[in-house]
Parts: C-alpha cells; structure tokens; sequence
C-alpha cells in the first residue's frame, strides 16, 4: 500500500477521511444549538459550554486508549468497539433528563468518537512514510477540513425542521454509517507480527519514552496549544456572533464554515509544495502568522470593534491551523513509527486537553464580550510559537 496512486489513494482517503469527520462533527454540529440548549435545560452559557469541554475531555482521554489498544490488538477491532460505544451514546443525548447526564453523555460521545482520529492517523502511518506519508496526511486532512464547512450548517439545517434532539439522531445515523463501512471496506493495516505484545500499563509507559524525544514534545506542543486556542473560538462564537452581532444561527454557520476554507488551503499548501518547501518552514511561517492573527483579533475585540473586523483575523488564524496542523504531525510522527498509535494518541492528546480548559474560559465574564476569547486565542498562540521555538529550532540549531 506505500505506492498508492490515482483512484486508490483517492478512495483510502475518502475512506478515512470519513472516520475522522466523525470528530468534527460531534463537536461542531449542535453549535448552533448552543443558545436553545442553555433555555431548554435552564441553565447558563458557562454550563452549555461545558458540554463541549466534557466532549474534548472524552476525546483526549480516548485517543489514549484507542492509541494504545491499537498497537496491540491491531486496528479494525478498537474501532469497531468505540464506533458501537459512539451510537448508544449520541442516542443516549436525545433522553438527557438535564444538563448533567448531557454533560456525562458528551464525554461518552467524546471518548468513543477519537478512536477514528487516532487510528486513522495510525493507519496512515502503517502504509506510508516520507513524502508521501505528508501527502497523504495533506489529503486527509483536506477531506476532514471540508467537514466544519457542513457541521454547522447541517446543524441549523436541522434545527429548522426538528429540535435540538434531531442534531442527535443525525449523529446516531453518522456512526451506524460509518460502523458499516469499517466492518466491509477497512481492511487490516497493521500485521500481527507488528504489534506490540504488551499490557496496556506497559503501553501507556512508553509514553514517557516518546516524550523525551524533545523535537516530537516540540511539535506536539505548538500544535496542541494553537488547536486548543481553536476551542475557545469554537466555543466563543456560538453566543458571540448570535448574541453581540445579532446573527442568526444560519449566518453564523456561513460565517463559521468560512474558515473552513481557510483550513483547507492551509493543509492543500503543505501536500501540495511539500517537494518544494520544508515542513518546517511552513510550521514556523504559520506560527508567526497565528501570533500576529491573534494579537489583531485582541485589539478588536477590546475595542468593541465591527463583526468584519473580527471574522477577518479570525480566518488568517483558523488558516494557520491546517498549516500546523498537517506540518507538525509529518514530523512528530516520522520521529516515531515504530510506535505511531501510541506517538498519534499522544498528539491528539494535548488539543483536546487545552480546548477542554479553554473552551469555558470564554464564558467566564458573561454573554456579551467577546474580550475572553481574544485573550484565549492569542495567548495561545504565542505560546504555541515559543514551544516550537525552545523545543524543536533551539534542539537542531548547529553549535556555533
């Protein structure tokens, strides 16, 4: 499979692409919903927002075990299971009595939704290396990008002819749908005689080793820090751009899957000129760039300024996103193939941690500031950038 070409690297990406939608999906699509959901549970913003924390708490603790089972057991099998675990759960959410036990529903949903992120990501190693490991990761995350462009408006769509519940159930069908396709169409990418004959204590030990490589912690870090300041605008914008500006849930999906674009032309640049310029170069481009984004969007929004203003750096940011995105997985993981479930894991790890505690920050001083959240972002992001700077520049600089 290392020589794939034309159509059949086109249907393994689609095919993957497919399982890693399922996480943005579960994240973004009920956005919309953010505002009806605080009425109908009765509840604050802060507590809606906390649904999605608990979601990315699920999703970051899961892609460790989901990592690790992988390597041992190999991949179809953990997938199978969490794909299962991900139906009853997103089910489970239309029943949620109350805020509560749809806060412990989401986590369930979160947890069970990363194995198609980290596996996928694995698989992709199992098969390629190089250049091609970069082009097929560009790819797919093309393919994954394209998602938050139809999570939100799928959304709202929905809420214009169901109520929140019916978010839900879309989300059920999603995962019976993609269960069917891993049962038939995924074959097996990692041979027995490959896996690791482990204890999942002993697995979760080499963790520590992968750690100490401090170019691949770089990596991990720049990435993870500049994804977890997306969570506070994933998290921000539903009450900023409906309750300040005045949007309606529908413009806000438009506005919302604009940077979905941008997403997509930040990973294509990396596939597409990764012949032509270094990863590395891209990665340390669009960390400057995020930096300078950030600091924008802070002077904007601490100077109340017009919706344009803020939906503008907002873009140029969420673009560096799939930059660093794509850059910094090729490299970290070309670090580690010998143990890419567990080295995956671990860089789906630290996004969904940092989002998990950003995400309610941006609430923290009510519904109608948006300061919060450009604070968030652009801290983030200057730390993103000096994690890359210290960890990975300062390790391959030549002595002088």
């Amino acid at each position: 499979m290392e020589n794939l070409t034309g159509a059949k690297r086109a249907r393994f990406v689609i095919l993957l692409g497919a399982l890693t939608s399922l996480i943005p999906f579960t994240i973004d699509m009920y956005l919309p919903a953010f505002p009806v959901l605080a009425g109908i549970f009765d509840t604050t913003a802060s507590s809606v927002q906390l649904s999605l924390t608990a979601c990315l708490l699920g999703l970051a603790l899961g892609q460790l075990f989901a990592g690790a089972l992988s390597d041992m057991h190999g991949r179809r099998k953990p997938l199978i299971i969490s794909l299962v675990i991900y139906v009853i759960a997103s089910a489970a959410c239309i029943f949620a009595p109350n805020i509560y036990i749809f806060i412990a529903l989401r986590f369930a949903q979160g947890f069970a939704a990363s194995a198609g992120l980290v596996i996928s990501r694995a698989i992709v190693r199992d098969v390629s290396s190089g250049a091609e490991l970069t082009r097929l990761f560009a790819l797919l995350m093309v393919v994954n990008n394209l998602v938050p462009l139809l999570a939100p408006s799928v959304g709202s769509g929905v809420l214009l002819f169901a109520d929140w519940k019916g978010i839900f159930m879309a989300l059920s069908l999603l995962g019976i749908t993609l269960l069917l396709i891993t049962v038939f169409r995924l074959p097996e990418s990692l041979p027995a005689e490959k896996r690791i004959p482990s204890q999942l204590g002993s697995t979760f030990g080499s963790f520590a080793s992968i750690l100490r490589d401090k170019q691949f912690t770089g990596y991990a870090l720049a990435q993870g820090f500049l994804i977890g300041g997306v969570f506070a605008y994933v998290a921000g914008t539903p009450f900023i751009y409906q309750n300040i500006y005045g949007v309606s849930p529908q413009v806000f999906s438009l506005l919302f899957g604009m940077n979905g674009i941008g997403l997509i032309i930040g990973s294509y640049a990396v596939g597409r000129f990764a012949h032509k310029v270094s990863e590395k170069r891209f990665l340390e481009g669009a960390l400057y760039a995020a930096v300078l984004s950030g600091a924008v969007l802070l002077a904007v929004v601490v100077l109340h300024g017009p919706l344009w203003a803020v939906v503008i750096p907002i873009f140029f940011f969420v673009s560096a996103i799939g930059v660093v995105g794509t850059a910094s997985f090729t490299l970290a993981m070309e670090r580690q193939s010998h143990v890419a479930g567990s080295a995956s894991a671990l860089l789906g790890l630290l996004p969904f941690i940092l989002g998990a505690l950003t995400a309610p920050l941006v609430g923290i001083a009510g519904e109608e500031t948006a300061v919060p959240m450009g604070l968030t972002i652009f801290t983030m992001c200057l730390i993103a950038l000096l994690a890359y700077l210290f960890l990975v520049k300062k390790a391959v600089k030549p002595a002088v």
